[in-house]
């Protein structure tokens, strides 16, 4: 609950994205294909994977997973982007913004925890192959899933009560396209000094942690490739690896350029062009790079078209 000497806000106003007015009816087109196509690319690599049996294995696992988490991801600031640009209600509830900033995060965290368990697949896949089944056993992979998601709720828990603690100022206009959790902060009177050191002793847990076991994974299978050199060997290597990379640079990059680097060497704009990334095209682009440039997905597909 709210202390009684918090300031009364009972709702918000979210100024959305630094267009003009002329332009909100093109970006409203172009954010709600983008929607579309990620929540129907996602679910369909869920379907893909449930009812083909040849994709029943580790890696296939974790995809299914982060198609989920991807589609839920989007919808926790999409679908309202979308509304203000079409109708110009900018409001949200005090209540509405905090469970966003927590489902934010929470999705946010598990989609980090998900792409390293990816890497490590990978990484024992390509360095380890004699003993991948043995490593990868259906145990662990479900460990994994299910440790995943215990740490980000406890993550984005402990970062919505202390939120939920801070009194805010009359100014409730958040110069964002949702509620994001550094912008919040900037708007609140009190003391934010506890919740930005949470910031960045979580953020070590949950986003730079598992961004080094990414590293380092990779640097093992490209020492692994290296040492047995090969053109076919280093040309899968590279369309895996370069793939998957490219979205952890889109991802973490964006992150890491929000929430660690100095506020000052960034401007509202900028932070906000960053959350487009990795909200709203990071997730578009995951069924493309992980599964439709994928034989045995593309085989799957076709199995199911034929049908």
């Amino acid at each position: 609950m709210r202390p009684e000497n918090q300031t009364d806000v009972s709702e918000f106003l979210l100024l959305g994205l630094p267009i003009r007015p002329e332009q909100r009816g093109v970006f409203f087109l172009l954010f709600l294909g983008m929607y579309l196509t990620t929540v129907l690319g996602n679910l369909l690599i869920i379907l893909l994977i449930r009812l083909d049996a040849r994709l029943h294995t580790p890696m296939y696992f974790f995809l299914s997973h982060l198609a989920l988490i991807d589609v839920s991801f989007s919808s926790v600031t999409v679908p309202k982007m979308l509304m203000n640009l079409q109708t110009q209600h900018l409001s949200i509830p005090y209540e509405g913004c905090i469970s966003q900033t927590y489902f934010f995060i929470f999705f946010a965290d598990l989609d980090s925890f998900l792409i390293t368990s990816m890497a490590y697949d990978r990484y024992v896949a390509i360095c380890h192959p004699l003993l991948y089944t043995t490593i990868m056993r259906q145990s662990l992979c479900v460990m994994l899933v299910a440790g995943s998601w215990v740490i980000a709720c406890a993550c984005a828990l402990l970062h919505t009560l202390l939120l939920a603690q801070l009194s805010f100022c009359d100014d409730h206009m958040v110069p964002h396209f949702f509620c994001d959790l550094g912008t919040l902060l900037k708007l609140s009177c009190s003391d934010t000094s506890l919740n930005q050191l949470v910031i960045f002793t979580a953020g070590l847990t949950a986003i730079m942690l598992p961004f080094l076991c990414i590293l380092v994974s990779y640097g093992h299978i490209g020492v692994t490739i290296l040492q047995v050199p090969s053109t076919k060997g280093i040309c899968k290597a590279l369309s895996t690896c370069g793939s998957h990379l490219s979205v952890v640079t889109l991802y973490y990059g964006a992150i890491i350029g929000l929430y660690f680097l100095p506020s000052s060497s960034n401007t509202t704009d900028e932070n906000i062009v960053a959350s487009v990334i990795y909200t709203v095209v990071t997730p578009m682009l995951n069924p493309f790079i992980y599964s439709l440039r994928n034989k045995d997905m593309k085989g799957a597909l076709q199995k199911l078209l034929s049908k």
